[in-house]
C-alpha cells in the first residue's frame, strides 16, 4: 500500500507543480535557445524538471515513512544523491557551469553516493570509484539523449517501471518503491513536455540519469544481477556510446553541440519526435526484458535473451539508415 501511496504522490507533484512554476521560469527568462544539437527552432521554457524533482523527493519521502527495516537508508540514499544531481542541473540551467567543474561534480555525487551504499550494503570499497563513474557517466548519458519531446518522460516511466519489475522478482520492497516512484515522476512530466512547450532542462535529465544510475548501484550492490540492470539502459548507452566514438574518430570535439545521436537521425529521416521517443522505449523495453531473462534464466537461456538483446541494439542502431533508404524508395517509386 505504500509503494501505491508513494506512486502516486510522486505523480500528483510532478503534474501539478508546473502550473506554478512555469511563470517563475517565464520571469527569470529560464528559456532553451536552439543550437545546433537542438531539435526545436524556437526558445522554450526549461528547468521545468524541478518539479519533477519535487515528486521523486515527496514520493520517495512517504516509501521511506512506509519502509521496513534496514530499507529506508537505502531509499534516502537513492534520493540524496536524485536531488544532488537536480540541483547541480538546475545550477547549469541558471548559471551555466565549466565542463570540467561539472564533471568533477557529478564524480563527487557518485563517490558519495555509492560510499553510503557500500556502508549500507556492507559491499567491498573498491566498488567507489567505480560506482562514481557510473553515476557520473549516466548523468551525461540522460542529458545527451534529452533531444526530442517525450524521451527522457518515456526513459523514466519504461527503466523505473523495470526496475520496479525485478526488485519483485528479487524480494526487494525498497527497488520496486524507488521504481515506481522514478516512473510515475517522469510519466506525469509528459502531457507537459510532449506539446514541444517545456522542457526538464538539465535539472530534469540530471535527475533522470542520477536518479537511475543510483539506483542501479544500489540493486547492483544488494546483489541483482548485472544484466538485469544493464538491459534496460542499454540503447541509451550504445546510442550514447557509439555517437562519440564516431565523432571522436572523425576528429570533431566530442563535447560540441551536434545532432548525430540515433534518435536526432531518426527524426532526419522523417520519424516525428514522440514517433523516435517511443521507437528508443520499444527498444529499451525489448533490451530490458532480455536482460531480465538473462539475469534468471539458465546458461542456454542467458545465452539466447543476450543475443536476442544485442540483435535489437543492432537494429536500432541502423534504423536511421533502414528508415533512410525506405523513405528514398519510396520517393523514386521503387
Amino acid at each position: 500500500m505504500t509503494q501505491l501511496v508513494a506512486a502516486v504522490v510522486a505523480f500528483g507533484l510532478s503534474l501539478g507543480l508546473p502550473v506554478l512554476l512555469k511563470p517563475v521560469l517565464l520571469r527569470h527568462g529560464v528559456l532553451d535557445i536552439p543550437n545546433e544539437r537542438s531539435s526545436h527552432t524556437e526558445a522554450v521554457v526549461r528547468g521545468m524538471g524541478i518539479t519533477v524533482a519535487a515528486g521523486v523527493a515527496g514520493g520517495l519521502l512517504v516509501a521511506i515513512v512506509g519502509a521496513g527495516a534496514g530499507e529506508g537508508p537505502l531509499l534516502a540514499a537513492v534520493g540524496g544523491a536524485a536531488l544532488a544531481a537536480a540541483l547541480l542541473g538546475w545550477a547549469e540551467d541558471f548559471r551555466g557551469l565549466g565542463i570540467k567543474a561539472r564533471f568533477l561534480l557529478q564524480l563527487a555525487i557518485g563517490a558519495v553516493a555509492t560510499a553510503a551504499l557500500v556502508q549500507l550494503t556492507e559491499a567491498s570499497w573498491w566498488w567507489v570509484p567505480l560506482g562514481a563513474v557510473a553515476v557520473a557517466g549516466y548523468i551525461n548519458v540522460a542529458n545527451f539523449m534529452d533531444g526530442v519531446n517525450g524521451i527522457s518522460g518515456l526513459h523514466g516511466l519504461a527503466v523505473g517501471g523495470m526496475f520496479a519489475a525485478v526488485g519483485a522478482i528479487h524480494g526487494m520492497p525498497w527497488l520496486v518503491s524507488a521504481g515506481l516512484v522514478i516512473a510515475m515522476a517522469f510519466a506525469a512530466f509528459l502531457p507537459w513536455n510532449l506539446s514541444g512547450r517545456n522542457f526538464l532542462g538539465d535539472v530534469g535529465s540530471y535527475l533522470l540519469g542520477g536518479s537511475l544510475a543510483v539506483t542501479g548501484v544500489a540493486a547492483f550492490l544488494s546483489g541483482v544481477g548485472p544484466e538485469m540492470l544493464l538491459g534496460p539502459v542499454a540503447v541509451y548507452l550504445a546510442d550514447t556510446a557509439t555517437t562519440l566514438l564516431r565523432r571522436i574518430s572523425a576528429g570533431e570535439q566530442w563535447y560540441a553541440p551536434h545532432r548525430q545521436h540515433v534518435y536526432q537521425r531518426l527524426t532526419d529521416v522523417g520519424l516525428s519526435h514522440l514517433q523516435s521517443a517511443m521507437l528508443v522505449t520499444v527498444c529499451s523495453l525489448l533490451t530490458g526484458i532480455c536482460g531480465i531473462v538473462a539475469g534468471a534464466g539458465a546458461l542456454p537461456v542467458k545465452v539466447a535473451a543476450l543475443a536476442a538483446g544485442a540483435a535489437v541494439l543492432v537494429l536500432y542502431l541502423r534504423a536511421p539508415r533502414i528508415l533512410g533508404r525506405r523513405r528514398q524508395g519510396y520517393a523514386t517509386g521503387r
